[in-house]
């Protein structure tokens, strides 16, 4: 099916439900790994309108965005389906991946980044809990997003299991109490057993580092504005 090549990021959630896509298709790549301080002429080539991770490469033919990556994932190679078959489920799949990114990972983001400790973030915290209750209900009842077994939307959600507590470390937060959200809890408990998805997790240290990271830049950048 020609030579594979993923160019990303090791912190990268969004990097990482691609890789899973991959090994879950069983498809053998290359990973390239990309210094965002210093864009390589590759990325800025394979990806010159946002110039960001992740890209793969598909006998150098560029696919970018992650949700379009594990699409075309899906439908280039065969066996594993990430999507389901049914063409509404599949429309409600991508509506609730593309929440997820516009909304909660937004929306954690914004919650993790806020130094006023006051009732500015208290509120920030309830708006983004409110994004999550309408996660919550989706996978009630469910030992996945996809059913039996993981899917694209498990995918997406995946960066739950790990980099939303770093969020929360690196923020002072706690976004999901699972008292709150029992049904994310169990589900990401689920998720994290699958030995491809298991291997695949950075440590936690690595993933603090990288979003104190993030955010200190952004705030040199804030700074240093004339």
């Amino acid at each position: 099916m020609g030579e594979v090549k993923l160019i990303g990021s090791s912190g990268s959630l969004f990097c990482t439900r691609v890789e899973w896509a991959l090994k879950l298709k069983g498809v053998d790549y290359e990973y390239i790994q990309e210094d965002l301080l210093n864009k390589s002429e590759l990325l800025i080539k394979s990806n010159p309108v946002h110039k960001k991770i992740p890209v793969l490469l598909h006998d150098d033919k560029p696919v970018v965005e992650s949700l379009v990556i594990l699409e075309y994932i899906d439908e280039t190679w065969k066996g594993y389906s990430l999507l389901p078959q049914d063409p509404h489920e599949r429309a409600t799949a991508r509506f609730w991946a593309k929440f997820v990114d516009d909304k909660c990972v937004i929306g954690s983001w914004q919650a993790m980044a806020m130094q006023d400790e006051g009732e500015a973030k208290a509120k920030t915290i309830e708006s983004v809990q409110e994004l999550y209750a309408f996660i919550e209900k989706q996978i009630e009842g469910k030992k996945f997003f996809g059913g039996e077994q993981i899917g694209y939307l498990d995918l997406v959600m995946g960066w739950k299991t790990l980099w939303l507590s770093a969020m929360e470390e690196v923020g002072n937060v706690k976004l999901l109490d699972p008292e709150k959200f029992p049904s994310l809890h169990q589900w990401a408990e689920n998720f994290k057993e699958i030995p491809i998805i298991h291997e695949s997790m950075p440590q936690q240290e690595t993933l603090v580092n990288y979003f104190q990271g993030g955010l200190n830049y952004l705030r040199s950048l804030e700074t240093n504005k004339p």
